[in-house]
C-alpha cells in the first residue's frame, strides 16, 4: 500500500534523462520522470518477450486469480493513485473524475477477470469436427493518451494479462507519472516481466509500434497518430486496435423535457471538463424545443464548480496543457467572429496561472463552423438549431469521424429509429459516452477500428486458432 508520497518517490526521478513535471492547475513542481531512451525500450520488450512463455502458461484461472489481486492493491492504494492523477492531469478528485477513475480500474480488472470466453465447437456432426481457440498473441504494445491515463491503460493491459500476453506500455508524455504510478502498484503482484513500461514522446511509441516482437498494438488518440502507427507497424503485419479521435453528435428530439435531459446533456459534454474521446461535442437540438434546452442546460452549468483538483469542492478542472488549451480558445474564437451566440463562458483569462478555460456553450452557431467541424477535446459545446430530423442526421453524419453519438427523446421506439441511421460505432439513448465492461466499445470511419470490452476485446488480444478433425 502507497501514501501520495511513497508513491511519487517510487516514480519519480533525480538522475538520468527526464522531464520536468507540473500540476496544470496551479503551475507547481510536481517532480520529474525519466525519459527512456531506445536501450531502455530494447530491454522492455526482452523482458517482457522472455515472460511471456512462462506467464501464458499459467491457467485461466490463476490469470483470472492474479487480475483480481490486481484489483486488490489499486484498492489499496486508491487514495494516493487519485492524489497523483489529480495532481498531474488536473481532473478533481471529486464527480466523475480521478477517484472514480482509479475505482474504475479496480472494477474493471474485477470485471475482466469475471469474463468466459469458452471454447466454442464450430462444427461436431456426420462431415467432422472443428473447435475454435483463442491463443495468446504474445507481446502487446500498449500506448495510452492523458485524458484517462489510468483508466485507459487498464482496459489495454487487463485483457492483453487475462489472454497470457505479456505487455509493453507506452504513456503519454504529458501524463507520465499516472502511467508510472498505476504500473508501480500493479506491479506489486505481477511477476518481473510481465508489464514493463516505456516513458518519452512520439519517437518511443514510433519506436515500440515498430518492433517485429510486439505481436498487437491498442493505442487510444488521435487520427492523425493512429495513421502513423498503422504506417509503422505495416512491414510486420502487426495486429492493431485504434480508438481514434471522435467528435460525437448528438440529436434532440422536439418531445424531450428540457430540464429532465440538461443533467445528462451537461455530463455527456463536460465529463473529465470536456476532455473525453466519447464525450458529447456537437448537440444538434430540434427548434421547437431549442430555446428551453438552451436555459436549461445553462442553468446546470452555471452551478458547476471549476477549480484546483485537490479542492474537494470542484468537480471540473482546467485543460491538462497548454496546447489543448490553445485550441478551444482559438476554436471558441472562430465561433464568435461569425456571430455565434454565447451564452456562458467563452472568456478565459489567458493570464492566469492554470490552463482553465471556462465551462462554454455557444448557441445560434452555423454547421460549419470550425467549434462543430472539429474535435475542440475541451470545456466548449457548440448548439446547432434545426427543424427537420433528415437535416440533424446529414449534419451528424457529416464528418470523418464516427466514435459515438446519442439521440434524446420521450418515445424511445422513435429515438432508436434515428439512432440507427447514424454512422457511429456506438449510439446512447437519453445518455452520452456511458462504457460499460462487457459492452464492446470501437468507432466507425476514422475514429478507429477494433473492439474492445467483453469477450470481443479479449478476441482483440488473442490470435483465433481452429482444431478440425
Amino acid at each position: 500500500m502507497y501514501t501520495y508520497d511513497t508513491l511519487l518517490a517510487e516514480v519519480t526521478t533525480a538522475g538520468g534523462p527526464a522531464r520536468e513535471v507540473t500540476d496544470p492547475a496551479t503551475g507547481a513542481r510536481i517532480g520529474s520522470v525519466p525519459v527512456s531512451t531506445v536501450a531502455d525500450l530494447d530491454g522492455a520488450v526482452t523482458r517482457a518477450v522472455e515472460a511471456q512463455p512462462e506467464w501464458s502458461a499459467l491457467s485461466d484461472e490463476d490469470r483470472r486469480q492474479t487480475l483480481l489481486a490486481l484489483a486488490d492493491a489499486v484498492d489499496a492504494s486508491a487514495e494516493a493513485l487519485a492524489l497523483v492523477l489529480s495532481h498531474e492531469q488536473g481532473k478533481p478528485l471529486n464527480g466523475p473524475n480521478a477517484r472514480f477513475e482509479v475505482g474504475a480500474c479496480a472494477s474493471w480488472l474485477r470485471a475482466t477477470a469475471a469474463m468466459d470466453l469458452p471454447t466454442e465447437t464450430v462444427l461436431d456432426d456426420e462431415s467432422g469436427h472443428a473447435v475454435l481457440h483463442y491463443r495468446p498473441v504474445g507481446t502487446v504494445g500498449a500506448i495510452t493518451p492523458w485524458n484517462w491515463p489510468m483508466m485507459i491503460a487498464i482496459w489495454q493491459i487487463a485483457p492483453s494479462l487475462r489472454m497470457g500476453n505479456t505487455v509493453v506500455a507506452k504513456p503519454s508524455e504529458y501524463t507520465t507519472l499516472s502511467g508510472l504510478a498505476l504500473a508501480a502498484v500493479l506491479n506489486e503482484v505481477l511477476p518481473a516481466g510481465v508489464l514493463e513500461v516505456v516513458t518519452g514522446a512520439g519517437d518511443i511509441g514510433d519506436a515500440l509500434v515498430r518492433r517485429p516482437e510486439i505481436g498487437k498494438v491498442m493505442f487510444t488518440g488521435s487520427t492523425a497518430t493512429g495513421s502513423k502507427i498503422i504506417s509503422a507497424s505495416a512491414d510486420n503485419i502487426t495486429r492493431l486496435t485504434l480508438e481514434l479521435g471522435g467528435n460525437d453528435a448528438g440529436i434532440v428530439l422536439p418531445d424531450v423535457d428540457p430540464a429532465a435531459i440538461a443533467q445528462d446533456l451537461f455530463w455527456g459534454a463536460f465529463i473529465n471538463t470536456g476532455q473525453t474521446c466519447a464525450a458529447l461535442k456537437r448537440l444538434y437540438v430540434h427548434d421547437d424545443v431549442y430555446d428551453a434546452v438552451v436555459q436549461a442546460l445553462a442553468e446546470v452549468t452555471a452551478k458547476m464548480p471549476m477549480g484546483v483538483g485537490t479542492d474537494e469542492a470542484n468537480v471540473l478542472g482546467p485543460l491538462q496543457n497548454e496546447m489543448q488549451f490553445d485550441v478551444v480558445d482559438s476554436l471558441v474564437e472562430e465561433a464568435k467572429a461569425r456571430g455565434a451566440r454565447v451564452v456562458l463562458g467563452g472568456d478565459p483569462d489567458r493570464d492566469a496561472i492554470g490552463y482553465f478555460y471556462p465551462t462554454t456553450l455557444v448557441a445560434d452557431i452555423d454547421d460549419d463552423a470550425a467549434l462543430v467541424q472539429r474535435e475542440q477535446f475541451g470545456p466548449a459545446l457548440p448548439i446547432v438549431r434545426f427543424s427537420d430530423v433528415d437535416e440533424a442526421v446529414a449534419a451528424a453524419n457529416g464528418i470523418d469521424a464516427g466514435l459515438g453519438a446519442s439521440v434524446w427523446s420521450a418515445d424511445r421506439d422513435a429515438a432508436i429509429a434515428v439512432a440507427g441511421r447514424l454512422q457511429a460505432g456506438t449510439v446512447w439513448i437519453n445518455s452520452h459516452g456511458g462504457v460499460h465492461p462487457y459492452v464492446p466499445f470501437g468507432g466507425a470511419k476514422q475514429s478507429g477500428y477494433g473492439l474492445e470490452f467483453g469477450a470481443e476485446g479479449l478476441k482483440s488480444v488473442a490470435v483465433p486458432q481452429v482444431i478440425s478433425g
